[in-house]
Parts: C-alpha cells; structure tokens; sequence
C-alpha cells in the first residue's frame, strides 16, 4: 500500500510522555499491511513508542520537531542471526578459502581455541565494538550466539557476556564436537550440565544439522532438550548439501531454519506450510563461495524468509546488514521492497516478536518501539541501486537518536 492522502493512522496520546514529532519523511516503510509505505509522511516518537503514523499534512503538534528534508525512514534492522562473542582472526582461512579451499564446519575449532584463551573483558570488549559498528549502520535489534566455548565454564561465561549487550541470546553449545569427545558424548554434556550453566542467560537453544557436526538424531535431542528447559528453538540447517535441517526445524516447531542454501522441494513446501522462518545469509553464501539461498523460490512458494548477517570471523566477517539486502536484491531476484521487509519484519518473526505486539521491533506503527533507520536517499531503492555506498544518515533505538546525525531540531 502506497499512500499520499487519507486519515490519520494511529491516534496520539495527549497523555503520554514528551513527545518528538518526525516531518519530511519522503518515504516511510512501516511493514504493516494497514499503513504500507507513505509519502510526504511524517511520525511521532513519545518515550520509545511509536506514537502516531501518517500523512505529513495531518500530523498533530507535539513538543518537540525533528526536519529529515525528505529522506527515506525504515524500521531498524533486525540482525537474528550472529556469533559476535569470540576471541581471535581467520583471515589465513579466508585467504585459503578464496584460493579454492573448501569450507567446512570444522574450521569453527580455530576460533573455539582462541575464545577458550581469551579474558573475560576481551570478550566483551569485542562484542561491544561489534555491536556498535552494527547500530551505526541501522541495525537496532540483534541477537548473538555462544558456540566457540564448548565447555561448560566457556559456554556459560560466553552466553553471560552476550546477555549484557545482545538483545537475544541464544545457546550453540551444538555448534561442533570438541577434539576428544564422540559426538553423542558431547550431546550428553550439551542437554545437561551445559544446558543448564547458561539458561539463565539465554532465551534460545540452536544446533547445527549438518554433515561434521551434529546428525538428525543427535540435533533432534538437543531441540528437545531445550524445549523442555524452556527455550525457543533454532536450527542451523540445509548449508553445505541438503539435510535433515528444515525437516527438525519445522517438525519441532522452531522459530527458525538458518542458512538453507541447499533445499529439496519438500523442504520448501514444508517451510511454506509452516510459521517457521527460513533466515537467509547471503554475505556468509559469498564469502564461503556456495549458492546463494533460493530466496524467490521460497516467497513464490509462500514460505517466510528473514535475511541476517550470520556477523562471525570465518564465514560472514561483516555486521552490514545493507550488504545483505542489496546481494538479495541484485543476486537473489528480491524486489527492494521484499528484501528490506525479510531484514526487518522477518528478522523480527525470526525471533519469534509478533509485529502486533506492543513495543514490536521491525515494524513502524503506534505502539512498536521507535527504532529508526534514517537513510541519506529519498527512497529505500537506493539501497540497492547504489551498492556499497554508505548510506545510514540516523539511527533512533527506543526513541532516541544513537548514531549519525540527530537532523534539524526545532
């Protein structure tokens, strides 16, 4: 929906707290079905809630004016899938990689030693930096993984570090076997004694189903584990050859299936038939030289799609969420539109946020929590029609302006 005219969308709240009315938006993606996408718009922020949505010619006072002079406004990313809580550098990997060395879920252990031996406070020093240089281009919503621990004291700090930044968290103690343990050993030590160091910390328990890491049987267990603890599931499914990834993940409900690079028709039509998103990593596609995830394929067959950065240091060495969006455009056959909706409200669903909620993220309507992403363009097309430019001109989190410029004040 496409709109210029017509009455006001969301009613403001005289009694709420002060509030910052946004004019000059020249494009405003609100990925809702009600209000679509507005021009000339304008919105007001009150605490960090959406207040109120609509035409800029009915927009009501309010205490405070910010002028964006015709830029283009859409929800803050959403990044529902990375693994930021890690110690070290695999640039010689990359390099090999590059050279035509194959990837394989087992250079994951370079990174497992590094994170072992590194400090606390490098831990967090890291995640934090990445985390900020995530929210300066737009992502305003992330979730973060353990899994480069590997032992119960290393996957409970790790998962403990990650609570304190992240706004998900989510238990990979599944992620590969460590050097000396059977993989059904590990699966013990993975649904009990580890499972329980980092519950406290983590909403979400993920297992990678994949041919070097953990087999049907073995990621069925650990699914089942967490759902008793009381997590929500993910799955790391359908990378390197197709699997038994998507089949667990829609089986046991999960949130999510991530990287579903390879996929029978089965597979697709069991995702389109269920509420579990398939979360799509183009820049870690590119960077471990495979094919990029049938993303048309799965939106024509009606399937849910979010796209992330899977943000790690061997396979997706980058937070730019913009970067995936415009690799899904340009080499995956999504439309501007689809693509900025699978890197927002699909994140969003990926993480199983209900866009209707209150305080929603990847949506911009009354009542979702004020996370902006301002661009210095008139239109979110300029995403993909200027590759690699650099184009986040403000970001809001909860209603305050934290990166970029804060616009003209009045």
């Amino acid at each position: 929906m496409s709109s210029n005219t017509g009455a006001t969308v969301g009613a403001l709240d005289t009694a709420a707290e002060i509030a910052t009315l946004i004019i000059g938006i020249g494009e405003l993606t609100t990925n809702t079905d009600e209000y679509g996408v507005l021009h000339d718009a304008a919105l007001v922020v009150s605490g960090d809630r959406v207040q109120w949505v609509g035409p800029a010619a009915a927009a009501p006072d309010a205490d405070h004016r910010v002028d964006v002079e015709g830029r283009a406004v859409l929800p803050g990313w959403v990044d529902s899938h990375t693994h930021l809580v890690f110690a070290g550098d695999r640039t010689a990997e990359f390099e090999a990689r590059m050279a035509g060395r194959a990837y394989s879920a087992g250079g994951i252990r370079t990174t497992v030693d590094a994170t072992r031996a590194a400090a606390d406070e490098v831990l967090a020093a890291n995640l934090r930096r990445l985390r900020s240089e995530a929210l300066r281009q737009g992502t305003t919503y992330l979730e973060t993984k353990t899994g480069y621990g590997l032992t119960v004291e290393d996957e409970r700090r790790c998962a403990a570090i990650a609570a304190e930044v992240a706004d998900e968290v989510t238990f990979l103690g599944a992620h590969v076997v460590p050097a000396g343990m059977s993989a059904d050993e590990y699966v013990d030590l993975v649904c009990g004694d580890m499972l329980e160091a980092v519950a406290d910390h983590v909403g979400w328990i993920d297992v990678f189903c994949e041919e070097g890491a953990f087999d049907a049987a073995q990621s069925a267990r650990v699914l089942a584990a967490g759902r008793a603890r009381g997590l929500g599931l993910r799955v790391h499914g359908n990378q390197l050859g197709t699997g038994e990834g998507v089949r667990l993940a829609v089986e046991y409900g999960a949130a999510s299936v991530d990287h579903c690079t390879y996929l029978t028709d089965d597979d697709v039509e069991a995702l389109a038939a269920s509420h579990t998103v398939a979360t799509l990593l183009p820049a870690c596609d590119l960077s471990t030289r495979q094919p990029l995830a049938p993303a048309r394929r799965l939106l024509d067959a009606g399937a849910r799609i979010a796209l992330a950065s899977n943000a790690n240091p061997g396979s997706s060495y980058t937070t730019s969420m913009a970067y995936c969006v415009t690799t899904a455009v340009l080499q995956m056959n999504l439309s501007v539109a689809e693509a900025v909706r699978a890197a927002t409200l699909g994140g969003a669903r990926a993480l199983g946020i209900d866009p209707d909620a209150d305080g929603a993220v990847g949506v911009l309507r009354p009542g979702a929590r004020a996370d902006l992403h301002i661009l210095d363009a008139p239109s979110v097309t300029h995403l993909a029609y200027r590759p690699g430019v650099p184009l986040t001109w403000s970001v809001w989190r909860r209603g305050e302006p934290v990166a970029g410029t804060s616009g003209s004040w009045r």
